[in-house]
């Protein structure tokens, strides 16, 4: 079942924009990640189980929305988009393992290895980045080889040991330690920005835009890649669980090192704040063709789960 579309957002505008991202996101993954007969099928379950009906889709949204802006081809940029929903959701099974974060919650439901077994998370999360990079460099997903090749490489770029993955080596390193507010801040851009950052720069690379415009929706992304990790960090903090369908109050319980926990609640969410707005600067040069993901900005402090 496809989630809540707008998850409280108050614009409509970007409450229906949300909604038919989502539809056709979660369509193309039904596609993409297709059940196969035979021992293996249980490794697909768990992909499925981890990827399909659940999560903002804000990655596969920001793809999406970026790639309207240059009239690329909603069946490639939805590729794309599900490609990186892929790599998001290894990424969340493998931090729920119990040598991560062990969280025994996901999206209101039991995490991957729950309900499964470890051993199978650990191959689903494998298969799932495996496919994401499968599908960047398939040629029904763009027609340029230059394109393709170009998406492979910023994607890992943003997802391998200089992004996601080595931000969550920094994480687990410093857990009971202080960091400085400018370690956390390169912490958590590794950690969470980079991949928010490809999803921007995914519809420049899709539609062959001038580097200037590239970069603009680079630095959009980076901007609220943070302000989405204070807002998480804040739910965290003060949020439920009911709200955020994950574990509440594990940052603290487990020392991560947290803007909250430097700034206080009010700083952290007037830094939220003020990136999101700094953000939505970097899209001026897109007008009003740009006003969803203006939205979009603001709508990621606001959100509630």
């Amino acid at each position: 079942m496809t989630p809540p579309a707008a998850d409280g957002a108050s614009d409509p505008a970007l409450a229906a924009a949300l909604a038919s991202a989502q539809a056709r996101v979660e369509s193309a993954l039904e596609t993409l990640l297709v059940m196969p007969e035979g021992p293996e099928a249980r490794l697909f379950e768990a992909m499925r189980y981890a990827t399909l009906g659940g999560g903002k889709r804000l990655r596969a949204f920001l793809v999406m929305e970026s790639a309207s802006l240059f009239g690329v081809s909603e069946t490639c940029a939805a590729r794309v988009a599900a490609a990186v929903e892929m790599l998001h959701a290894y990424s969340l099974v493998h931090d729920d393992l119990p040598a991560m974060d062990d969280d025994d919650l996901r999206r209101g439901r039991p995490s991957t290895h729950r309900a499964f077994d470890e051993a199978t998370a650990i191959l689903a999360g494998d298969a799932l980045q495996t496919r994401a990079f499968e599908i960047l460099a398939d040629p029904d997903t763009h027609s340029d080889p230059q394109a393709r090749a170009d998406l492979v490489l910023a994607l890992a770029h943003a997802a391998g040991a200089r992004g996601m993955v080595g931000g969550q080596m920094i994480d687990m390193a410093a857990e009971g330690k202080d960091l400085t507010e400018p370690e956390v801040v390169r912490l958590q851009a590794l950690k969470t920005g980079r991949l928010i950052q490809f999803s921007t720069e995914a519809g420049a690379i899709l539609g062959r835009a001038p580097h200037a415009q590239r970069l603009a929706l680079a630095w959009y992304g980076r901007d609220v890649g943070a302000a989405f990790q204070i807002a998480d960090d804040l739910l965290d903090a003060l949020g439920t669980t009911e709200e955020t369908g994950k574990t509440a109050g594990k940052d603290e319980a487990a020392g991560k090192a947290t803007l909250v926990a430097i700034l206080g609640p009010e700083r952290a969410r007037a830094q939220a704040l003020l990136l999101a707005e700094q953000g939505a600067t970097h899209l001026d040069i897109f007008g009003e063709r740009a006003a969803n993901l203006r939205a979009l900005a603001r709508f990621v402090v606001a959100r509630r789960s």
